[in-house]
């Protein structure tokens, strides 16, 4: 695969990067892809390793090790290293729904698991998936291709996230009628307003929906089940049901203060400018604004790092991102070897971006919050912080973060995020199907499973397994596909 001395022979070399301040001007996507020719280098370094641990998707420590999709990346490495752009694109799309979204949002595992990983630079395979599908869209090897032979099966999915398109995208396939409900007034659901434009082009999405709609995908918006309309309506209309509507239901924080005015989930700042953004350029004023304000984000994960980069591209006066744990060393320790995901410190864009404006890294490890401190008008204006130790449970053997007595201090913030996670699907949707949820309120369903405790209703992404990467949510979307097939069919060639 690829050049067998290709990792020798060239170096890593990774797309330019907009400068920090020349990108929190706008909210476009930052990234230069290399040439064509740079490119193909990159799949040559990819090399025949006996174990490619990139594509094995195995859970290693309870952390995903390799890509969760399987995906066959040392053979589109290889058609990329040889110039064969429509076979990399065929070879990746076996597998994979959505590289267009994968290759601009996931973290790589699979550059984590590489072999390259041991004792140097893994092979750029985030970038080369990218360099497969962009050249498919602009080469035409990407076409509708309606299926020649209909089934006669309805099948309705709610929600048109990561898990919902790929579900839809396979039944259609397949040739059962698919329609896509979002209550939403666009389609993409977590990809369209949980993640910003400047990591993921809302373009992109309308992009592949588009080609979606045109191979006989039927999608509505604007349309909430379990409120809008009826579960049972729905589950009469059609002969099997997909629930695939996230684990979107924020975490929140119990403490003095938390009514004031100022506080938002990360979720509704995020949502609101992007719904802004697309609908007007953000002339409406439509949306949670940071401009002048000294921002407090609560959360340490992803969503945390969009809150940072959204509050810098508005104009905040200064940003604070607390972290719980604390902070991650720079290389891996002896207990985390190779091809264990690595546990190590990472900065993201909004970080850097944060860094390099106000002159430190915005993340304060070993922190929460004890107290909101409000104005005579309810509005936050101060947080009362406490820093925080770990303490292993005898009983359990969990380590927990414990307060440390004496420690507390106050910060000025006039607008705080709450980015702490989620806590499962929402209920309304789960009660409106009547189907069975787990201790951690996910919709249940059997060990490795699609069907839920309701016949011919089907749950897939994170309502099912808790919130997660896209890429996840990508196979469950397909593998879900699969069992819907085989129950309406008899069997699956899926």
């Amino acid at each position: 695969m690829g050049k067998p001395t290709g990792f020798l022979d060239y170096e890593r070399e990774s797309s330019e990067t907009v400068s920090p301040r020349q990108r929190i001007k706008n909210y476009c996507e930052f990234h230069a892809p290399l040439s064509r020719e740079k490119q193909k280098l990159q799949g040559g370094r990819c090399m025949d390793c006996g174990v490619p641990f990139c594509q094995s998707g195995m859970l290693i420590g309870g952390m995903a090790s390799g890509c969760p999709l399987n995906n066959l990346i040392p053979e589109w490495n290889d058609l990329l290293w040889m110039g064969n752009d429509e076979q990399a694109y065929l070879r990746l799309s076996k597998t994979n729904s959505f590289p267009e979204f994968t290759s601009r949002v996931c973290p790589a595992p699979c550059e984590a698991a590489c072999t390259c990983n041991i004792n140097g630079l893994p092979v750029s395979i985030k970038e080369n998936e990218y360099a497969i599908i962009e050249a498919a869209f602009e080469n035409g090897y990407i076409r509708p291709e309606p299926p020649t032979l209909r089934t006669g099966k309805r099948v309705a999915v709610v929600g048109s996230g990561p898990a919902g398109l790929a579900c839809a995208d396979r039944l259609n396939k397949r040739g059962h009628f698919v329609t896509v409900f979002e209550r939403e007034d666009r389609v993409g659901g977590l990809l369209m307003y949980g993640i910003p434009n400047m990591k993921l082009e809302k373009r992109v999405i309308d992009r592949r929906v588009e080609w979606m709609k045109a191979e006989g995908v039927e999608f509505i918006t604007g349309i909430n089940i379990g409120v809008d309309r009826k579960a049972s309506k729905l589950l009469k209309e059609y002969d099997s049901v997909v629930l695939a509507c996230g684990a979107s239901a924020p975490r929140d924080i119990k403490v003095s203060g938390r009514e004031a005015k100022g506080i938002y989930f990360a979720v509704d700042f995020l949502k609101s400018t992007t719904r802004s953004l697309l609908n007007s350029g953000l002339s409406d004023g439509q949306y949670v604004s940071a401009k002048g304000k000294k921002v407090l984000v609560i959360g340490g994960g992803d969503t945390g790092n969009d809150c940072v980069g959204t509050a810098m591209r508005h104009g905040c006066a200064s940003v604070m991102q607390l972290e719980i744990m604390p902070k991650p060393p720079v290389t891996r320790l002896p207990d985390n070897p190779w091809p264990e995901w690595p546990k190590i410190l990472k900065t993201d864009y909004g970080q850097e971006e944060a860094a390099e404006v106000f002159g430190s890294d915005p993340r304060c490890y070993q922190t929460t919050v004890k107290e909101f401190l409000t104005d005579r008008a309810g509005n936050v204006k101060k947080a009362k912080l406490v820093k925080l130790e770990p303490q292993k449970d005898e009983k359990t053997g969990r380590v927990q973060m414990i307060p440390v007595e004496g420690s507390e201090y106050e910060i000025e913030t006039d607008l705080v995020l709450i980015a702490a996670g989620f806590l499962g699907s929402e209920e309304y949707v789960t009660k409106a199907f009547g189907v069975e949820q787990d201790e951690r309120r996910n919709v249940k369903t059997a060990q490795g499973g699609y069907e839920t405790s309701v016949p011919s209703v089907f749950v897939a992404g994170d309502m099912r397994r808790g919130q997660s990467l896209v890429v996840w949510a990508i196979r469950e979307g397909r593998e879900a596909a699969q069992a819907v097939d085989k129950y309406l069919m008899g069997y699956t060639n899926l």
